[in-house]
């Protein structure tokens, strides 16, 4: 993979995706702009509804038509718009280039079907191999992702959570793709089991160099695991930068919001911070910035009209007024 093919390894542009219902239109994603770099990983985060699990559907292709579509926009790997490509082509890029772990691996498998079976069914429907290869390839899998190879045989009811998810992730990596998309992948397993993940995880991203996409709330996973960060809300990117410039000095105000309500085992603070208010309806977006409402430091332009990222440092983007008067927030 050369430079540019590095740099511009994924290119969402103005992505809207549209869920029709009866309470009206919902715009969970509103224009959305993102790019991920060769080898990056790439942390998408922001609170419950904010459109991070639609995005990646869209960029798996697996909005649910109807009630939702993809009304506007493209997303490019690898310089090909896969918005463009037929059914029979998505098949084949989904597993094959691009591979998701959902957030729950206790309904991820098939309850019926041992689980060297289910990966060696991904590796037969992308990569020409005998049986005996594909039942070899699915078990070194198992044991990449530290399962004994002769649990195999076994089904998913005989599996903690922990090793659920262990078979979710070699299932997604069985054949080496080139973006793997994460989405909320410790939110159903205890501290421990999270931590033993989040280090698999790890290894397995130096091992198979494989672009990342990984959603979460939780400011600490994504801290451990992410080079750079994007903030997302109300179906827009309101900050992106690299994890540690992100996190040394937030500049959007929905961001510092988010860092003050994290507890700090430093500090000996009494009552953690909020922010007011609530998310606005996806079913009536405000022509303006979207946080407006819950601003403290909101202006009257802020309600008007929709800002654009600006480059408040280098590298460092993030959608606000105020950024782009004073050279910061």
């Amino acid at each position: 993979m050369d430079q540019q093919q590095r740099e511009n390894f994924l290119e969402i542009r103005d992505l809207y995706v549209q869920y029709h219902t009866d309470t009206g239109l919902v715009k969970a994603v509103d224009g959305l702009n993102l790019s991920l770099a060769g080898g990056e990983t790439l942390g998408l985060v922001g609170e419950t509804g904010a459109g991070k699990t639609t995005t990646a559907l869209a960029v798996m292709q697996l909005i649910a038509s109807p009630p939702g579509r993809i009304a506007g926009g493209s997303i490019f790997l690898q310089g090909e718009n896969l918005l463009k490509k037929s059914k029979e082509e998505q098949r084949h890029i989904r597993g094959g280039k691009i591979a998701m772990i959902f957030q729950d691996p206790m309904t991820s498998l098939n309850p019926v079907l041992p689980v060297q079976e289910q990966i060696a069914e991904m590796i037969r429907l992308h990569r020409k191999a005998d049986a005996d290869e594909v039942l070899k390839k699915a078990r070194d899998m198992l044991s990449l992702v530290g399962i004994r190879p002769e649990r195999g045989s076994e089904y998913p009811h005989q599996f903690s959570g922990g090793m659920k998810q262990r078979v979710v992730i070699a299932i997604a990596l069985a054949c080496n793709p080139t973006l793997l998309i994460a989405d909320e992948p410790t939110t159903a397993l205890d501290v421990t089991i999270q931590a033993q993940v989040l280090e698999l995880m790890r290894e397995l991203r130096q091992h198979f160099n494989t672009s990342t996409i990984l959603i979460s709330h939780d400011l600490g996973v994504v801290a451990e695991l992410c080079d750079s960060v994007a903030i997302m809300y109300a179906g827009r990117i309101v900050e992106k930068a690299d994890t540690k410039n992100l996190f040394r000095r937030p500049l959007h105000p929905y961001t510092q919001g988010l860092f003050r309500s994290v507890p700090d085992l430093t500090g000996n603070v009494r009552r953690l911070d909020t922010i007011a208010g609530l998310p606005p309806d996806p079913t009536n977006l405000p022509p303006g910035c979207c946080f407006a409402s819950r601003c403290n430091i909101a202006e009257p332009d802020c309600s008007r009209s929709r800002p654009s990222m600006i480059e408040g440092e280098t590298g460092h983007f993030a959608a606000c007024f105020k950024l782009g008067k004073r050279g910061g927030v």
